[in-house]
């Protein structure tokens, strides 16, 4: 039962939820020691909400997932774990989350709300609309940089969530392509429509399609953070116009993911796919290291 409940909560998806750090950092709060637990607070209440979500899209899912040769092997389509189970496991990631966020800013309950109902309709009804079904997770993620603004009680810049927007987009279309191309390997190219084990809205994806997509998301990603990192108020926050120098770290992390999409089949699991990439690791961790260098530190390198 233990393992069932962890491969249901889904804790290794949990990493998406560092992007409400993300205002943290760029605030030059990071080593303020209130602000920083605040921060975590935040980040615990995504998780716990995000499982909450993940165990509502398994219950409704069950079906479906029986028919998938890999969900299958989910809790619940599997027979692991039962409904009641389920259910209960469900209200008590609820219980605690709204014990993790008893004290905490108005707003930031409002955006962990907000985030909790558009997940709800997302699992029951909007993730069978073309193009919706992205922007969904894109809002998610805008969600959760706002949240974590919210929670400490700083303002974020425009740009940046303009940025995971499009990060978000792009990982989105890049999951949707991966799910169509499994597809269509599993049923045949002679097949146009997804049968049982597959999504309903892949039926009015296509693949050219959604190569266009990743190339403008990708392409508005790049911009909206470079432009972030010279943008007036950034570099008179800072102190300095080096930050400039990070958006080859972003330009080259989307291109490795472009690559992995284009060559291999691991963009089914966008999280999966960048957890499991050491290039994409090795990326993350310097551009976080440069940033925290930079906003913190003043660089002398460049000067």
């Amino acid at each position: 039962m233990i393992a069932a409940a962890l491969s249901i909560i889904r804790p290794k998806h949990w990493v998406k939820n560092l992007v409400v750090f993300a205002p943290l950092i760029f605030a030059k709060e990071l080593f303020e020691p209130h602000q920083l637990l605040t921060a975590t607070r935040a980040f615990v209440a995504f998780c716990l909400t995000a499982s909450s979500v993940y165990v509502i899209n398994d219950m409704a899912d069950v079906e479906w997932d029986r028919a998938h040769p890999e969900k299958r092997n989910r809790p619940l389509a599997s027979g692991a774990m039962s409904m009641p189970a389920a259910v209960g496991l469900l209200v008590v990631l609820l219980a605690v989350a709204a014990l993790v966020v008893i004290g905490m800013e108005t707003r930031f309950l409002l955006f962990l709300g907000l985030y909790f109902l558009l997940n709800l309709a997302y699992s029951y009804k909007l993730k069978d609309v073309l193009l919706l079904d992205v922007f969904i997770i894109a809002a998610g993620f805008m969600l959760r940089v706002l949240g974590g603004a919210y929670a400490i009680g700083v303002l974020v810049s425009s740009w940046i969530v303009l940025c995971s927007m499009f990060i978000s987009l792009f990982l989105g279309f890049a999951k949707r392509r991966g799910e169509l191309m499994w597809s269509a390997h599993v049923q045949g190219p002679e097949q146009n429509a997804p049968s049982g084990g597959t999504r309903r809205v892949l039926k009015v994806y296509r693949v050219d399609f959604l190569d266009q997509m990743l190339t403008i998301a990708a392409a508005g990603a790049v911009i909206a953070y470079a432009l972030y990192t010279v943008a007036p108020r950034t570099v008179e926050m800072f102190g300095t116009d080096k930050l400039i120098y990070t958006t080859v770290f972003v330009i080259y992390g989307v291109f490795r993911y472009i690559y992995i999409v284009h060559t291999t089949g691991r963009s089914e699991n966008p999280t999966n796919a960048l957890t499991s990439d050491l290039p994409i690791l090795f990326n993350g961790a310097l551009w976080i290291l440069f940033c925290v260098y930079l906003i913190y530190f003043h660089s002398k390198i460049f000067r």
